[in-house]
């Protein structure tokens, strides 16, 4: 079994866990890749010859001839967020670790991990599907834009948003073609099932267990009462055109910001593969909302 390992290199905690899951996967003869970030902060002279280094340009098979099992997140949502973007398509199982405070995707507890890798190594295990959203940014003649947004597909959200200080933007919004709304407001979140969880919650969207099929967009701060968020099918397309007094806009794609002008066009659509996220034990999305969201308290 091969695992690759991704953390917060600059947080203490993440750095001791990575540790005990290190020293774990060598008494059970497990190969282990670590991220560039986590081998510059570990001393790894306690480690000989294990273990190596994660390569995301290239496959597995150039390190130890298997293919990766597993992925482990150590540190909190964003972290998770971080990890998946690096792995991208390569179809690894991702289990999250949780280091930090309220977490949806990294689920699993440090007190809870010697038995919950245990169950990982022996196969006790499910493994859910999580669809993305794909950006393609457009410019002034509809060209595409391939390399703009180094990081363009999204487990979460893909956010449009104010630069700065600047006052409301207007978005237009067709869905498959035809206009949905010109919104007048601070933003607007485009989020997933999974992402529903995430800034889209703190804007007042709506919940959507991570097995619906679905898109969800919200507005920040809309300038008329009676726009709400609508969910809409992921089969479907967006094409969004912002207008800002300054003439430019931020676009956020998982929290990862750039700066476009406002002669650039965003296509946005269901990513071409999906995210797989390892459940163990009886972690579940209905017992997250109770336990994280103070259900019934």
């Amino acid at each position: 079994m091969t695992i690759a390992i991704f953390g917060n290199a600059m947080k203490t905690n993440t750095l001791t866990e990575v540790r005990h899951i290190l020293q774990f996967m060598e008494e059970k003869d497990v190969h282990v890749l670590l991220s560039q970030e986590l081998r510059q902060e570990l001393d790894l002279r306690e480690y000989p010859g294990f273990p190596e280094n994660w390569d995301g340009e290239h496959q597995p098979e150039n390190v130890y001839g298997e293919p990766i099992d597993f992925a482990l997140s150590v540190g909190g949502d964003g972290t998770f967020l971080t990890s998946a973007a690096a792995i991208g398509d390569k179809n690894i199982p991702i289990l999250g670790v949780n280091c930090g405070h309220l977490g949806f995707l990294a689920e699993v507890q440090t007190q809870d991990l010697d038995g919950i890798l245990r169950q990982l190594v022996d196969g006790q295990y499910t493994i859910e599907q999580r669809s993305l959203l794909s950006l393609t940014v457009l410019d002034h003649d509809g060209v595409a834009r391939d390399g703009l947004i180094l990081s363009p597909n999204a487990l979460n959200e893909i956010a449009i948003l104010k630069q700065g200080l600047t006052n409301m933007l207007t978005i237009e919004t067709h869905v498959n073609g035809e206009l949905l709304h010109t919104y007048h407001s601070d933003g607007l979140v485009i989020a997933t099932p999974t992402g529903s969880t995430a800034y889209n919650l703190s804007i007042g969207g709506p919940l959507m267990v991570p097995q619906n099929r679905g898109i969800i967009l919200t507005p920040i701060a809309p300038h008329s009462l009676t726009v709400k968020p609508i969910v809409v099918p992921d089969d479907w397309r967006l094409d969004i055109r912002v207008a800002s007094r300054y003439d430019a806009f931020m676009v956020s794609v998982d929290g990862r910001s750039q700066s476009l002008s406002t002669d650039m066009s965003l296509h946005i659509e269901r990513a071409p593969y999906t995210v797989k996220v390892v459940q163990i034990g009886d972690n579940s999305f209905l017992k997250s909302l109770r336990t994280k969201l103070n259900w019934g308290k």
